[in-house]
């Protein structure tokens, strides 16, 4: 089946450290067209008298539109503010009605999307706990009827994506270890294709465990021991200088390593190319 997110992927050059880097779903236009397919089917279900459905990406960029027939000529534009707005801010349009009509007016004069579209019929979509896109839909029976097909459409996206089977090519994993990329991302776990050309920073991953499975080279690795130098680089990692003390490995091809989450870990010494998967487990 083909993958209707495909993952964002960012260069780095010199000696890359894969906490670096982050990769972001991204959202296909089959994955458009699917959730268009998923409102129209909802909104036919329902009776509704016709509709405009848009789709769009993380950014608020539009992927995808359909205008039913019968549907009136403005409901296009409406629904492509509706799904911006939701995108954006990373919540249901629905909220932003509420608050203008309980007396919020200032939320009109919001200078920071435009069109902001404060109109249920927005919602976004989210994967592994991530913002991929949102949905906007005008032009039902009522605005209700509007945020009633939108979040349909988007809850059933998000079910289908939910536990799905990743199948990653050769041809991506390749590409992934030249660009130290994630390859697969999901809600508890993440899995990296990563390349260093030197020895990094020592590092503590408060709330993941880190297994490593060596691909080619091979390295001096430090566990536990204390932090030199230690600074807060998020609020769930930590990083210095070095590592004092801890018991070194000498890591080669084939080698399997679990570093448990708060566990200290530094690679010392790294003999280039030196690739390998790294399974983070937030579980």
């Amino acid at each position: 089946m083909k993958s209707l997110l495909a993952p964002l992927v960012f260069m780095a050059t010199g000696t890359v450290v894969a906490a670096d880097l982050t990769s972001q779903p991204t959202l296909t236009l089959d994955g458009a067209k699917s959730i268009a397919a998923s409102a129209i089917t909802y909104a036919r279900s329902k009776n509704a008298p016709g509709g405009a459905i848009a789709i769009v990406d993380a950014g608020g960029t539009l992927v995808y539109l359909e205008r039913l027939d019968g549907t009136f000529l403005n409901a296009s534009d409406i629904s492509v503010g509706k799904a911006r707005t939701a995108a954006l801010f990373g919540k249901p349009t629905r909220v932003f009605e509420d608050l203008v009509n309980k007396g919020r007016y200032a939320m009109l004069g919001v200078p920071a999307v435009a069109p902001f579209t404060p109109l249920q019929g927005g919602v976004p979509i989210a994967v592994a706990g991530k913002v991929v896109g949102a949905v906007g839909v005008s032009g039902a029976a009522s605005a209700a009827q509007d945020d009633e097909i939108a979040s349909a459409a988007a809850g059933a996206f998000e079910k289908a994506q939910a536990g799905k089977v990743s199948f990653v090519p050769r041809t991506q994993v390749d590409e992934g270890f030249r660009r130290d990329a994630t390859l697969v991302s999901d809600a508890g776990y993440r899995v990296n294709a990563s390349r260093r050309n030197g020895p990094g920073e020592a590092e503590v991953h408060l709330a993941d465990t880190d297994i490593f499975y060596v691909i080619e080279g091979s390295a001096t690795f430090v566990t536990g021991g204390e932090v030199v130098e230690p600074r807060n680089v998020s609020a769930t990692e930590i990083r210095g200088r070095q590592l004092s003390g801890g018991e070194e490995r000498h890591l080669a091809k084939g080698d399997v390593i679990t570093i448990p989450s708060g566990v200290p870990h530094w690679f010392k010494e790294v003999s280039a190319p030196f690739t390998y998967y790294v399974v983070k487990d937030a579980g």
